[in-house]
């Protein structure tokens, strides 16, 4: 497939374009810094720009099979409004010309899923510490929702940079079995892109935890 991969220069998103490059996909990667992205292939293509330019993200949704977001929560302990109107622009592109189907990475502890997270991390730290960080996902998440695309939002806790293990959960009854929990961005990776042609979550946002 063609794919698209917003915030690919960041570490999750490296790690997306890595596993979409493995599994055959052709790969258009947007970012804004192209030497962080630092990975080489010959179906691999880079777009350089800022989401908050409409026409730039215009332009590299169109011919896509499928875009996935990686753009994270912005400026750590403030809002970041650029990435909000971002979110916004990818949405109103795909919605006028396609495709359909977005996979947008967001964080356990926004909205119903801070129940999931327990008293530390769902009580004091996601809505208090990281209260700007959850309320631009929040207002993201709700950009998405109502698009009326074929959209998953999928909900890691803390990521690492461990060595995947493929031994997660994923639904929106479970709970998290450690005071701080943790997952793999590989782990993520490869979820996020089962998501594409797995119609589980459709429309729908998805907790992980191991």
């Amino acid at each position: 497939m063609k794919l698209l991969i917003f915030g690919a220069s960041g570490a999750t998103g490296r790690a997306l374009v890595s596993a979409a490059l493995a599994e055959g996909h052709a790969v258009t990667a947007f970012v804004r810094t192209p030497g962080k992205l630092a990975i080489s292939d010959k179906r691999l293509s880079m777009i350089v720009g800022d989401v908050a330019d409409r026409q730039a993200v215009e332009r590299a949704i169109a011919g896509q099979d499928a875009v996935l977001s990686c753009l994270g929560g912005g400026v750590l302990l403030r809002h970041d409004g650029a990435v909000i109107a971002g979110v916004g622009h990818i949405v109103d592109a795909m919605r006028r010309t396609g495709p359909a189907r977005l996979i947008y990475l967001s964080f356990l502890g926004v909205r119903d899923s801070r129940r999931q997270l327990g008293p530390l991390l769902g009580g004091i730290i996601a809505p208090l510490v990281l209260r700007h960080e959850v309320a631009d996902h929040e207002t993201k998440e709700g950009l998405i929702a109502q698009s009326g695309l074929d959209w998953t939002i999928v909900r890691p806790p803390k990521l690492t940079n461990g060595a995947a293990t493929g031994k997660f959960r994923h639904g929106n009854g479970i709970r998290a079995a450690s005071l701080l929990p943790t997952l793999a961005r590989t782990d993520v990776a490869a979820f996020m892109l089962g998501q594409i042609s797995d119609a589980t979550y459709s429309r729908k946002a998805v907790s992980l935890l191991h």
